[in-house]
């Protein structure tokens, strides 16, 4: 019995490690599941750790022991309070772009630069169109949003969402191009500012269209323009693993090229919301933060942030996120259920640091 608890406890840590893979690497099924599932190994290593007791067999015992408290240690990062922060228009305008990506719309021409030192972002996952729309109305309209990114959108559902009313709140909208090989649908920005510049896909990646819209902010309204931060916010669904393992991993690790945009020009800040498929724990994922970007509700740190599944209770992992460059900070991250699908919305605001 100690020889199969000590082979149990090795490829216990086997699993533990593959998070520990070269970016990439773990584009290969089942690996993007199982290391998805690695905060949650806690559970399987105290029960074999309560095991190995009843045997006496110490060595696995630790070993087991060892391998809950890695496991745990992983969601640290959630709850540590040296890193937390505390932190209208009528109808739809469809912003256009150019071949440059530069926006058609001006809606009347004027300056287009707001002078609001943050934003209050919200992100869903659709699931296939299916979303209550007045839900989602709702919660725009109760938490204030000024920016809404949604993934899996379907024509119906934004008609739902046009008749519910969400062009009063946010008129301004960029949608990227529907294709038959997009996962589940395409992804939308709806704006309550007006953009200076948008575009249907800011980077290609294989997955959906990454609609993206640009929003110039002052720190003060005294300020001059030419000290506007130019925001550019971007919707993005990477596929899921079981579209294709390889193109999971390229789309996530691709979007990292936002941050390289932001970063070219002054007082750039690249925003990227959405359901990205990913978790720290996914080196594709870890990537992705290493080419500029820091994820909201792990810098906020207050606690950890359910994303998926809606419908259970426990467990939860978080799928969905809020990445940004340097030059904002994060407050008031939260989930909550929108009726008729199967993640939870997301919300942060953005401030200007």
């Amino acid at each position: 019995m100690t020889i199969a608890l000590v082979v149990l406890a090795v490829l216990l840590w086997c699993w533990l490690l593959l998070s520990c893979l070269p970016a990439g690497v773990e584009g290969h099924m089942p690996m993007p599941y199982l290391i998805a599932l690695i905060p949650l190994l806690w559970v399987p290593s105290l029960v074999m750790a309560v095991v190995s007791a009843c045997f006496h067999a110490w060595v696995p015992l630790c070993a087991f022991v060892l391998a809950a408290a890695a496991s745990v240690a992983r969601l640290w990062p959630y709850w540590n309070p040296a890193r937390s922060r505390a932190a209208q228009r009528e109808t739809y305008c469809e912003t256009s772009s150019d071949g440059n990506g530069n926006s058609n719309n001006d809606n009347g021409g004027g300056d287009k630069t707001t002078a609001v030192r943050s934003l209050r972002m919200m992100t869903v996952n659709c699931r296939y169109g299916r979303a209550n729309a007045h839900d989602i109305v709702q919660a725009v309209r109760s938490r204030h949003i000024d920016v809404l990114a949604t993934q899996e959108t379907t024509d119906d559902l934004i008609e739902r969402l046009r008749e519910a009313g969400l062009g009063d709140l946010l008129p301004y909208r960029q949608s990227g191009t529907g294709k038959t090989t997009d996962n589940g649908g395409f992804n939308v920005l709806f704006s309550r500012y007006q953009p200076t510049r948008s575009s249907t896909s800011i980077v290609h990646i294989p997955a959906a269209d990454v609609p993206s819209m640009t929003i110039d902010l002052l720190p003060s309204p005294q300020a001059p323009a030419g000290d506007a931060y130019h925001v550019m916010l971007a919707s993005a669904h990477p596929k899921s693993p079981m579209r294709g393992c390889p193109a999971w991993s390229a789309g996530i690790r691709g979007l990292s090229a936002i941050a390289g945009m932001a970063s070219g020009e002054p007082h750039g800040i690249g925003v990227v919301m959405g359901d990205l498929n990913s978790s720290i724990e996914h080196p594709s994922f870890r990537a992705l933060l290493a080419g500029g970007f820091h994820d909201a509700s792990r810098t906020q740190a207050t606690r950890f942030i359910a994303t998926f599944p809606s419908w259970l209770k426990w467990p939860h992992l978080e799928l969905d996120h809020v990445l940004f460059t340097d030059g904002l900070k994060p407050s008031g991250v939260e989930s909550f259920i929108i009726d008729g699908t199967d993640h939870y919305a997301l919300t942060a605001t953005l401030t200007l640091d």
